[in-house]
This record gives C-alpha cells, structure tokens and sequence, in this order.
C-alpha cells in the first residue's frame, strides 16, 4: 500500500514538473505595472509638422493606455527644427544619454539614430522604406537593434484619386528633397507608375525648405498638376507650393492629410495615428522582455482617402458622390 502512495505521489511530482516545463516557454510577458522601474524614452524627430506630431501625442497616448503613465515612464521630445546637422548633434548626444527606448519619427531621423549603433532599443515611426534605407536587412527579424512601423506609399491610388478628381491632367510636376530618402524613394516610385500609364512627369528638387517656393513655381507654369511624396522639408512649406499650385489654377496632391489640411487638392495615407499607436504596441513587447529581433517590422496597409473640398472650391473642381474618400473643408 505504502509502495503505491509512494509511486503516485512521484507520478503526480513528475506530472507537474513536466507541465511546468512546457509552459515555461509560454509564460506571459511581465506587466509594466508589475515593476517599479521607471522608463526614460527620448522621441526624435528632424521638423516639427502636423503629422509629426499626431504620430507622437499618438505613440504617448498608447503607451500611457498601456500601463507607462507618467510615473512610470517621461519622454524627452528632441526636435532638429529642419536642421540636418542639428539632428546629428542629437543622435551623437544619445549615446551617452540614459535612455530605455528611443523612438524616432519617420526616415531621416530613424537613419541618423540607428547609424549611431545604441544600446538601447529603437523603435520606430513611419519609414517608407526600412530596407532601403539600411535600418534593417528584413522586416521579418530586425537585425540593428531597430524595428517599427513602416508606411507604404501607394503612388498608384494617389494618381488613380487624381484621375478621378481631374481626368484631364497629363503632365505631372514631382517636388521633393533630395536629402530624405523617403522623398526620393516615392519619387522613383511616382515616376514609374507615371511612365508605364501615359503620363508625363518633370521633377525640380530642393535641398531645404528656403528653396520650396520657388521650386513650385518652377513646376506650376509647366504642369497640369503637382505632386508631393513623404517629404518633412517640403511640407513644411506646403503653404507656398499651394500657392504656386493656385495661382496657375492646378491642384496638388500629396501624401498626408496635413498637406491637405494646408491646401492640396487630396491625398491617400496611412493613417498617422495608426502608425504612432502600432509603434507603441511594438514598444511595449520590447520592455516587457521581448528582443528587438522578435519583433518584426510592420508595414501599414489601411489607408484613408482625404479630399479638400475647400480647394476643390476654389478650383472649380466637383468632388464625385459615393467615392471611398473623406471630404475635409
């Protein structure tokens, strides 16, 4: 009898130690809420931009919901103000800093931090193209210490719109900045798409924002409309390529719903809010315990149709009905 406790009761051990090694591996990642620690973050950004900036309150509003409130984690907004070497005084300043998390917004910023090879995890929002531009070699296992959200550019729904809107436009005028790779990228993509359906496409550049203007005006007397792909240098000036664009009586297309808010005529996006709250979700598997390589990188397919029905106005442009857009005044 006592021989047959003994051997149940090593049945039921052994049961149990077996149960407790197979769910080893499943056991949930840790709740913020269940340390004291305390987390710094530092948000980098190269300009200051309506987009830049719902992306961010949109990435801190998430991380707050997901149990970092302000106790348990501050976060220190550096701003390069449109400067490019500013931006790279910040990053070099990073590496000696005491940060948990750094999370730049969009590419040029996210290129000059990841070159600076931190210890600490990156995090990113909103890169057009994460490969292209050398922040990793896959999107599946991010290899530099670096993942997060990518926003894909869909230059062909952009023109599809445009045809919608204004079917007669032929010649398309592309402005961009030389010096941010996601310009340049969706671009070349633009330029593409244009040559393989029947258009045709001239392109001025610029270098900084001081040249938008000009740039535009460029464009708008030898254009029947004009395009601007993810650029911070040149939405910045949005204003004056709307201007340009008007006085010629042309619309502007752009990438974000913030060039629309400034005056072009639409735009088709992912949405900015999506990207910064996506980012964070990222973010807080990382601090729970997860490396930066198990979490993939993330491109943002859902997009949303934005036309300016105030521009539209005052181009004698008339918005179809039933269009899949939403109509801002």
């Amino acid at each position: 009898m006592k021989k047959t406790i003994s051997l149940l009761l090593a049945l039921l051990l052994l049961v149990g130690v077996c149960t407790a090694c197979g769910k080893a591996d499943e056991e949930p990642l840790s709740s913020p809420r269940d340390t004291d620690q305390v987390y710094k973050a530092a948000i980098v950004q190269l300009a200051d931009n309506g987009a830049f900036t719902e992306m961010r309150e949109a990435f801190i509003a998430r991380m707050r919901a997901l149990g970092y409130d302000e106790v348990k984690m501050t976060f220190d907004v550096k701003n390069a103000q449109g400067d490019a070497s500013t931006l790279q005084t910040i990053c070099e300043g990073l590496k000696s800093a005491d940060y948990d998390l750094v999370v730049p917004i969009v590419t040029p910023a996210t290129v000059a931090v990841v070159n600076q090879e931190l210890s600490c995890p990156v995090v990113f929002i909103s890169v057009t193209n994460p490969v292209a531009s050398g922040i990793l070699t896959t999107m599946e296992a991010p290899d530099k210490n670096a993942t997060g959200t990518s926003n894909i550019v869909p230059v062909d729904q952009i023109f599809t719109l445009a045809k919608q809107l204004t079917p007669a436009i032929k010649n398309i005028g592309i402005l961009y900045c030389t010096g941010e790779q996601n310009a340049v990228q969706t671009a070349e993509k633009a330029k593409a798409y244009l040559s393989e359906n029947g258009y045709t496409y001239q392109e001025v550049t610029v270098t900084n924002s001081s040249e938008v203007a000009q740039a535009a005006q460029k464009l708008a007397a030898d254009s029947d409309a004009i395009y601007v792909p993810i650029d911070s240098t040149v939405q910045t000036a949005m204003s004056e390529v709307v201007a340009a664009a008007t006085a010629k009586k042309i619309p502007v297309y752009g990438s974000d719903p913030v060039m629309v808010q400034s005056g072009a005529l639409a735009c088709v996006s992912v949405s900015n809010t999506q990207l910064g709250e996506k980012s964070a979700e990222m973010a807080d598997e990382i601090l729970r315990g997860k490396k930066v390589s198990e979490v993939p990188a993330v491109a943002m397919e859902e997009f949303q149709y934005v036309v300016s029905g105030k521009t539209a106005n005052a181009l004698g442009i008339t918005i179809p009905e039933g269009g899949n857009f939403t109509v801002m005044n």
